[in-house]
């Protein structure tokens, strides 16, 4: 940042005076921009801060120890709803909820720490003028491994914070030819301008020294005015397929109670009715939606303790009844998975029923969450006292990953059951396109923060792929998403509510539907190419 001795230039030299007592704070305050704060210039303010502290370390280690620490603080805040889902078992106390978000940031953090890592070499190389564009470059490649290695834990990537409100795309408009990681670099580029925003309003204002700051003013107007203001959408699409999605509202404390289940399909179901005899159309219910199991072949037990009357085919034919002719339910579910006549594993699925309680398709989930749908290390860890959040014994099996169902009619729908829909470029079958992307979720453990957070990047995945993106959830927030990310309809959380409509229709392909993570990876690529290209030109 500038080296002048104001007000401003005296309190960056006192945060880099302590750098690592400093990262994890700017880690946190980077994590204010995400939802439900979306205090965007926060974050970019943090990322800024972070890029001086890189700038200024002295030896490899600093760099690394800076990195990590900024890592840890951001983590550990963005991430905090997963200690909610704590509270929400039996088996384990509710603080080890803050220890578990606590140890997963001292891993994540490893991420960023590579980004700082891998810009920090190249410029102690070739120069202090590479380090921003190379910090983006590593940074794009840092998240895109965050969501693959080790299963992949890609929640809350960088650039979710350049996504405006339900009514506005922000800068992720350009996600269709930058990817989530590549906007991740564009946050990571914006902070280099605030960086240095005191050296370019000096450019702009010349050798006029009162006009700096007037200068600096209507670079951060522009800004904040494009971040607004870009991307919006006023007059909603016309759709094509007629729907209803229905959030019934059940909540986490008695989803899985049996003395509840039959009242919770009611509640659903009496949400779910035609508005008008043979009303053509597709209904949507979250995921836990329905606590029987539907197809044929189990052990007669495992019906008996379900909702009704231990008969599949009667919860089948009490499924076509609450939908009416000419209707579609697509419900989570679970599935069961036999060997030898024995139960060995579930899985998480999504159902079609069609008019006549006939099973006509089921999609499992792919992208399993560790501890949550199995206990990874199960041999060693069950017997320390250790057990997965979701309730009961077995592990969940994953599914073969993305799929198109065509449904006629109803249109080809592409599925992806909660979590799965924050892998980008991991959503949809780029072979056999979909018209639309359901994605039915149980975010009732995840507290006040993670909602708004999952809402904002099934988001991102409408702008990317150009697919509109329906979301059923338990308890909120449900979504009607169009192709360009805008939320069309929504029922906020804690509300039992149904959303009547037609589904918005998809763009052509973008950019990214047909290249995937390649296309933010080749910009990654390119920022560093230039970086280099023109620091050979300038020491020529």
């Amino acid at each position: 940042m500038d080296g002048s001795r104001n007000p401003l230039a005296k309190l960056i030299d006192r945060i880099a005076a302590h750098p690592r007592l400093c990262a994890p704070v700017l880690g946190a305050a980077a994590a204010c921009g995400f939802q439900p704060l979306a205090l965007w210039p926060v974050t970019l303010v943090a990322l800024a801060l972070l890029i001086e502290l890189v700038a200024r370390a002295r030896h490899t280690k600093d760099a690394a120890a800076i990195g990590w620490l900024f890592g840890v603080g951001h983590f550990t805040i963005g991430n905090n709803w997963i200690a909610t889902a704590f509270t929400y078992q039996a088996n384990m106390p509710p603080w080890l909820g803050w220890i578990a978000v606590f140890l997963l940031s001292l891993y994540l953090a490893v991420y960023p720490m590579l980004g700082v890592l891998g810009a920090w070499l190249l410029a102690r190389w070739r120069g202090p003028q590479t380090l921003v564009p190379s910090f983006a470059a590593f940074w794009i490649v840092s998240e895109w491994l965050r969501a693959w290695v080790f299963t992949g834990f890609a929640w809350n990537p960088l650039g979710i914070v350049l996504l405006g409100g339900f009514d506005r795309q922000g800068l992720a408009f350009l996600a269709p030819w930058l990817g989530t990681y590549g906007l991740s670099g564009l946050a990571i580029l914006l902070a280099g301008l605030v960086r240095n925003w005191p050296i370019i309003a000096r450019m702009v204002a010349g050798d006029r020294r009162r006009h700096v700051w007037l200068a600096g003013a209507g670079i951060a107007g522009t800004v904040i005015a494009v971040m607004s203001l870009a991307g919006t959408h006023i007059a909603p699409p016309q759709g094509g397929i007629a729907f209803t999605l229905v959030q019934p509202d059940v909540r986490q404390e008695v989803l899985d109670d049996p003395r509840h289940y039959e009242s919770n399909f009611i509640k659903t179901a009496r949400l779910s009715l035609p508005k008008r005899d043979g009303q053509q159309r597709i209904v949507f219910w979250p995921e836990s939606g329905l606590p029987d199991y539907l197809r044929d072949g189990y052990p007669q037990a495992d019906y008996v303790q379900m909702t009704y009357a231990g008969d599949p085919a009667k919860a089948r034919a009490r499924l076509a009844q609450v939908i009416g002719p000419r209707a579609l339910l697509l419900t989570g579910a679970v599935d069961l998975v036999m060997a030898n006549g024995e139960v060995v594993a579930a899985r998480n699925s999504i159902t079609a029923i069609d008019d006549r309680g006939s099973i006509l398709a089921g999609y499992a989930k792919a992208h399993l969450v560790p501890y949550g749908e199995y206990l990874a290390m199960r041999w060693l860890l069950e017997p320390l006292g250790a057990t997965r959040l979701v309730p009961g014994a077995l592990d969940f099996l994953p599914g073969p990953g993305p799929r198109s169902y065509d449904f006629g009619r109803w249109g080809k729908a592409g599925m992806q059951i909660c979590y799965e829909i924050v892998f980008s470029g991991q959503v949809v079958d780029r072979r056999d396109r979909p018209d639309y992307i359901f994605n039915p979720s149980n975010d009732g453990w995840f507290g006040s923060w993670g909602p708004p957070q999952h809402l904002a990047q099934a988001r991102l995945r409408a702008i990317e792929e150009g697919l509109p993106v329906l979301r059923a959830t338990t308890t909120g927030i449900s979504a009607v998403i169009d192709a360009d990310g805008i939320v069309r309809q929504h029922i906020p959380r804690h509300v039992a509510g149904r959303l009547d409509g037609r589904i918005p229709y998809a763009h052509q392909p973008t950019p990214f539907a047909r290249l995937g993570n390649a296309l933010p990876l080749t910009w990654a690529a390119l920022l560093l190419a230039i970086s280099l290209i023109a620091m050979r030109r300038r020491g020529s």
